[in-house]
Formats: structure tokens, sequence, C-alpha cells
């Protein structure tokens, strides 16, 4: 079975290098990676991929930035080529990027099997690019691998039958937990941060990149006025995402000195500092995750979110983006029990679980 794994930024490949890896464990499957180069930073070194334990991606498309018309339009056209030559049996999209919506559309088009990873979440806020992103790919994948029941529940909704939802965790954290594990062989001295993250004790970790919430000056004044006020309470580590830098820059935002600015860092050193943080302070939705599996607190800064079970085991608390409401997720984050429930099936197999599934599906198919 010929299997194309899609991928267009930096999140996707952490989703997918579990798919691929245990790929290696079936002789019957031939996994190739596209990177459609979706990401601004989409020049990956590669170390990036060899921290992942994956090979540099065998099809590289080139999006590059633009308007979301643009980039989706540029995947779908050099994404069919890519199909027409492979003929795939099946394409794994993964997440809720252009990437996803335009390799979903090409491949169903062209009668190719689509398989969703991380089907069925959603915001019910169609202002989110991701939202329409997601939706148009669940309206037309064959199957849809959930990471919590309300997936299912709002695959059901749309009028998916029960036997093409499986709900079997989340690859994310499956990466996660791989990357855990190396991080216990690795000296931490050896990362750039380590005098930091020593100096500052406990301390909260941040990351700031949604266009919603940096794009607009008033947003973004109301957060970092937030943001300067919890940093007098403890120090705050800030990894800053490039469109964020602009943004400060261009608003000309002032950010306390005991918030430390850093550029971006690889997914282990980013780990390195979160996984120890006594807050995270984020509008990422992959981190609303990660931080739910380790028991770490987390505040979002959003009015919603594609992923209600953070909220329902308490690790994490929508802060909006004014900055009272911001501060008062602050102030309950102080004084709510630190433990929490960790979402089923979140133990590190469901690359292993989804593999299984769909082979037994193209069992079905052959002996039917």
């Amino acid at each position: 079975m010929k299997v194309l794994l899609i991928a267009g930024a930096r999140p996707n490949f952490m989703k997918i290098a579990p798919l691929y890896r245990e790929s290696l464990r079936h002789v019957s499957i031939e996994c190739k990676i596209v990177h459609t180069g979706q990401h601004y930073d989409y020049s990956m070194s590669q170390s990036f991929f060899e921290e992942l334990e994956i090979p540099a991606p065998d099809f590289y498309l080139n999006a590059g930035s633009g308007s979301h018309a643009m980039q989706t339009a540029t995947i779908m056209v050099a994404f069919e080529e890519v199909c027409l030559f492979e003929r795939p049996d099946l394409v794994i999209v993964v997440g809720d990027v252009n990437s996803t919506l335009a390799c979903s559309v090409v491949a169903k088009k062209l009668r190719i099997d689509v398989a969703h990873v991380e089907a069925g979440l959603r915001s019910f806020d169609l202002a989110m690019p991701e939202e329409i992103n997601r939706m148009v790919t669940d309206a037309i994948s064959n199957m849809f691998f959930v990471t919590e029941e309300s997936g299912r529940t709002n695959l059901l909704r749309e009028g998916k039958a029960d036997c093409q939802i499986h709900m079997v965790g989340h690859v994310m954290i499956d990466n996660l937990f791989d990357q855990l594990e190396k991080l216990r062989e690795v000296d931490e001295g050896c990362f750039a941060t380590h005098g930091l993250k020593e100096q500052c004790g406990k301390y909260a970790f941040l990351t700031l990149h949604r266009p919603s919430n940096v794009d607009d000056r008033d947003t973004l004044t109301e957060i970092a006025a937030a943001l300067n006020i919890i940093a007098k309470k403890m120090p705050v580590i800030f990894p800053v995402h490039p469109r964020t830098d602009k943004m400060l820059d261009k608003f000309a935002i002032s950010l306390s000195k005991r918030i430390f600015r850093l550029p971006p860092l690889g997914y282990r050193e980013s780990l390195y500092l979160w996984k120890d943080a006594a807050l995270v302070i984020t509008d990422s939705g992959g981190l609303q995750e990660e931080t739910t599996a380790l028991g770490i607190p987390c505040i979002t800064i959003r009015d919603n979110t594609e992923r209600p079970i953070t909220l329902e085991v308490g690790s994490n608390l929508l802060a909006g983006t004014r900055q009272d409401t911001i501060l008062a997720a602050f102030q309950k984050s102080l004084t709510r029990v630190k433990v929490f429930k960790i979402p089923p099936k979140w133990d590190g197999q469901a690359a292993k679980r989804i593999w299984q599934i769909i082979m037994g599906v193209y069992r079905k198919t052959k002996e039917a």
C-alpha cells in the first residue's frame, strides 16, 4: 500500500513523524513524505528531520507565503502532479492548515482515499481560517481519526458514519513522549537557554503568534499590558515568532524587562523550557494539548478553542484577549488545584492504532 503523508508547517511534521516511524514496522506500507512548503520558515535544516527521526521529504512543493487563496492554489496544482506520478492508495493529512485542505481536495477529485488525523475538532468560529480548513477536509475524508470525544460528537452531528470515526488518541502526544525520552539522554547544559532557565526559577513560558492577536494594534496592546503585569509576579520566557516580533516593533509596544525575549527555538529546546514552567501562556492549539498531557497549567489567549477536552480536564483556561480577562485567568491559575486528569488514549500509542485501523480497512477491501 502506497501512502503520502502531508505536512506544511513545523507542527505538521511533529504529527507525521510518529506515523512515519510506525509505518516502517510494516513491510506492506510504503510511506512518502510531502512537504508543501507552506510554512514561512520552510527551509528546514537536516537536523530538524534528524531530531524527529524522519528523512528529508520525498517531495517539496515550494508553496511559500501569500494569501490563503494563492497558497492553497499553488499547493493544489503542485500536489496534483505528485498524485498523478505516484498514484497513492491513501493520502493522510493532519491538523487544519491550508495544506490539509488543499491536498484533501486534490486527492478526493482523483478518487484517492483521504484520512484526516485530528478530525472533528471545531471552534465554531468561521472567522478562523483553520475552522474552514477543518470543516472542508472533514466533509470529504474517508477516515476520521479523532483525538477527543468532541471530535466524534461533531462528526456524527455532521452526518458521518460511526464506522468511519476512530478514537485513537493523539499523534502530537506520541511525539511529545518520544521527545521527552530523548531529552533525558541530553546534557541540559548544551542548551543556550540553560542559564536563563536556572536564573528564572519559577517562571511562565509564553508563545504568541496568531494573526488575530498580533496583527491588530489594540488587541496586541491589551495582551502586552496583561503580560507586563504578570511579569511582576513571575518572569516570563518568550521565544518570539517573527510575525509577533515585527508587529511589536511596528506598533512600538514595549515589554517588561522580566519578559525574556528569545529567538524562535527548536522543538526540543522549547520543550526543555516549558515542561518545567509553572504556567504556559499561549495562543497555540498544540501547546494546549501538550501541556494537558503533562499536567501543566495553561492559559490560552483566545476567546474559543477547538480542543474542549483541555478545558474539561481543567489544565487549560480560556483567557480571552483583553487585559482584564487575561489577568483574571492568571489569578485563577494561581489558586486552582494542579492535578489534572489525562484524556483517554493520550498514551503515546496513537500512530500504532491508526496504522492498525488503516491496514484493517484495506485488508477488508481486498478481500471484498
